[in-house]
């Protein structure tokens, strides 16, 4: 058995290091093409901008401010402020590469009560938004104000998945808008006429695009153009070596910038967004880029990209816990957003925003990337609101040019479409559909004012969800049997592929939930304690799980069993604690990282490296090291 896994082991190792490889020399030749060259990109103000919208970026959608209903703008924005106001926003410590970085942004999930959400090495458990009364469900979990803020919230994702589920039926609010957006063409028009001739009003004006930034940002790594996006997953940004083209999650994210390609996707035209200025925004404007040089085979790229795609996902899916990968899900049917992270930045508190790199759009928030760990398909929606400051005052007198915040958009691995950026203005949703976040990446400019963002999506919890982690530990469970007279427990079947599996399930528990949860996710029990009881209760079953690997050992180190079962499940243990010892070592070393050691007591990671140690009822604590050691000298003598 050993043999068999080690053998699969290799050859995924040798089919991803394969696969990193031709990452990295597509990442140097595109990088090679390019040179020391800005690629173009195309805001409101420039010709050809509602053009390019609908022909490489269709599946982005802009819904003005003025068309959400007032109370819900003044339920949200407070309830925004709440949460900051408590101190419920929160940087996190993620991986990347290999190494841990803060992310540039504050962030806070909430969603569906125990889903959680997890990106760049980092699981982020949801505080529930409060779609019914606490007394209903007999949890009182938060206080008052906070249990107002998180129903606001639910009541802003309920408005945006019936509104991304009309935009998909029948596009009807994008054919509105773009009357709306001729009507106002026409009128620019004359205006431009009296300007100058570069006026490059004609198609943006008034914005309708659609821009979806924080996905956040959790896929796998970022590769290369792509692959750092996912690494990046907001928050950072970096040079054009550095990044190599990342995609990053969320919006506050890590550590590097990326990628420059846009591909078309899509189809539909927005029209202006009353308001907008005419004139440049930030960033060094190429001159406009004709049709022709624009042009790509879009159904080439969005297969190879079709294919890039899937092959990440399943690299990922391998790396989220210890089970087999599940087929991709695929969204189908009406919109339901399970979870949204929420992002707080404030420009004037960062003491060095990196500039854009492959187009010169100006100063990042977050990297360029795609929002990672999503059901295939499905739409990301963002709500916008920029204040000046905690009060939630919005700035005035400034120009739109230099103080609103953008979206910037391009084909991933493309740098012959012009990039695509979009201003937001406070109130603004923009929506990513169809294959948009999987075709292109995105990435966030600053603006001047602090900034919050909303960001919907229907994150892949097939194996993030407290139900889910709970059926796995019964499984594993299933095995131990309890003496009801004396309370001795001795496992239920011998059988080394019932023991790997179990095995399986207990480095899940631990490495997937327990650390994680130890590690960030108990930080938000001062807001919020509805993970606290669950947690206590995989606390207690991991701890029959560790009293299932010694009944194992005991089992395999027991004389008088037939040698080739013995030697198998030998094996199975071996292989199953030497992941767990590697995988411990890795979890102590990023508790007490430098990194780690700046955070406050209240926000630091706690390492638990042997829970039950002062447990009476647990047996001594135990060397992983030692057994290991134990296990491998027996196998030596068989």
């Amino acid at each position: 058995m050993k043999a068999r896994q080690c053998k699969h082991n290799s050859r995924n190792m040798k089919r991803s290091g394969d696969s990193e490889g031709e990452k990295r020399r597509k990442r140097r030749r595109l990088l090679q093409e390019l040179g020391e060259k800005k690629i173009p990109f195309l805001g409101p103000s420039d010709r050809g901008f509602q053009q390019l919208w609908d022909s490489s970026y269709s599946g982005l959608v802009l819904r003005k401010s003025c068309s959400l209903p007032a109370e819900l703008h003044s339920r949200v924005q407070a309830a925004l402020l709440t949460l900051r106001k408590k101190g419920c926003l929160l940087k996190d410590l993620v991986r990347v590469r290999d190494r841990d970085v803060f992310t540039a942004v504050s962030r806070a999930l909430l969603g569906e009560p125990g889903h959680t959400y997890r990106y760049l090495d980092t699981r982020l458990f949801a505080i529930p938004w409060h779609s019914e009364d606490a007394e209903v469900k007999g949890q009182n979990c938060c206080d008052p104000d906070l249990r107002d803020a998180c129903k606001a919230l639910w009541e802003l994702n309920t408005f945006l998945c019936s509104d991304v589920s009309q935009l998909k039926e029948g596009d009807q609010f994008s054919q509105c808008m773009k009357a709306e957006g001729e009507a106002k063409l026409v009128e620019e028009g004359e205006t431009e006429s009296k300007h100058s001739d570069d006026s490059k009003n004609s198609e943006g004006g008034d914005s309708e695009s659609r821009q979806s930034e924080e996905g956040d940002t959790e896929s796998k790594h970022s590769e290369e153009w792509d692959i750092e996006s996912k690494h990046s997953e907001e928050g950072c940004s970096g040079s054009k070596q550095e990044a190599g083209w990342e995609t990053e999650e969320g919006e506050s994210s890590q550590v590097k910038p990326s990628e420059s390609s846009f591909a078309g996707v899509s189809e539909h035209s927005e029209g202006k967004c009353p308001g907008w200025t005419t004139e440049a925004f930030t960033g060094t404007k190429p001159e406009p880029v004709g049709l022709e040089a624009q042009e790509k085979p879009v159904a080439q790229l969005k297969h190879s990209l079709s294919d890039y795609h899937i092959q990440d996902k399943e690299e990922l899916a391998g790396g989220l816990g210890c089970s087999q990968p599940s087929p991709p899900q695929v969204c189908t049917g009406p919109v339901k957003f399970n979870v949204t992270l929420l992002n707080y930045m404030d420009p004037a508190q960062m003491s060095h925003l990196k500039e854009e790199p492959y187009y010169g759009m100006g100063k990042m928030a977050v990297g360029w990337h795609h929002d990672e760990n999503l059901i295939t398909h499905s739409p990301v929606a963002v709500y916008n609101y920029s204040c000046h400051d905690d009060k939630g005052e919005c700035s005035e007198g400034s120009s739109v040019e230099k103080s609103c915040w953008r979206i910037g958009l391009k084909v991933a691995w493309d740098i012959h479409t012009p990039g695509l950026m979009l201003p937001l203005e406070s109130g603004d949703c923009y929506y990513m559909r169809d294959d948009l976040n999987s075709t292109h990446q995105h990435c966030v400019l600053a603006g001047e004012t602090a900034r919050f963002s909303s960001t919907h999506r229907v994150a892949e919890c097939s194996k993030g969800t407290l139900t889910y982690i709970q059926s796995r530990c019964q499984e594993a469970l299933s095995n131990l049997h309890t003496d009801p007279e004396t309370g001795s427990h001795s496992l239920v079947t011998l059988q080394p592929t019932a023991l790997q599996h179990c095995e399986e399930i207990h480095n899940e528990v631990e490495f997937e939930w327990l650390r994680q949860y130890w590690f960030q996710g108990q930080r938000y029990a001062r807001f919020c304690s509805w993970w606290t009881r669950p947690m206590e209760q995989l606390e207690k079953d991991w701890k029959l799980m560790e009293t299932m690997t010694m009944l194992f050992l005991a089992t395999v180190e027991e004389e008088g069993q037939a040698e080739e079962g013995r030697r198998e499940m030998a094996e199975t243990l071996l292989s199953a604690l030497t992941d767990r010892h590697q995988q411990r070592q890795t979890w102590r070393d990023r508790c007490h990282s430098s990194l780690a050691q700046t955070l406050p007591p209240e926000e630091a990671p706690v390492d638990r490296p042997f829970w039950g140690v002062d447990d009476p009822g647990m047996p001594l604590p135990f060397d992983l090291a030692d057994i290991i050691s134990r296990v491998e000298s027996l196998l030596w003598r068989m």
